[in-house]
């Protein structure tokens, strides 16, 4: 079992820059890759972007993916000695309020939607403020 815990989620205004951090624990050998994902209010849950976890599990392939809508403006990077991924989101908008997710998968492979990723956090909140 992989165990993930979110934090950095908070009020900002628009043009503004957050750090969001998912700390991984427990079996976390078994991840190939983690994501952040996001859900607006009334709005369904969507990939963010993702990143390989361990490249030796992927024959040094880094993966990394990021949806259209945060392209130039959010990164995400891993720490593996602090077992630690991160998304820096720069350039806020107030279109990118939602509770962000970190999730992560355990089977070989690429994951856009929900179902592909069997590990997430409880979220955490972002709001920007016009």
């Amino acid at each position: 079992q992989v165990q993930l815990t979110e934090s950095g989620g908070a009020m900002v205004q628009s043009g503004g820059s957050l750090r969001l951090s998912c700390a991984l624990s427990g079996h976390t050998s078994s991840i190939y890759l983690m994501a952040w994902f996001r859900q607006a209010p009334g709005k369904e849950r969507e990939i963010v972007a993702y990143k390989t976890w361990d490249i030796e599990k992927t024959s040094y392939t880094d993966n990394t993916y990021y949806s259209d809508f945060v392209t130039g403006r959010f990164t995400i990077s891993r720490d593996n000695a602090k077992n630690t991924v991160y998304l820096q989101m720069n350039s806020l908008k107030p279109e990118d309020t939602a509770v962000y997710y970190c999730a992560g998968r355990d089977v070989y492979g690429l994951g856009y939607d929900v179902d592909e990723y069997y590990y997430w956090g409880q979220g955490t909140q972002v709001t920007v403020s016009s």
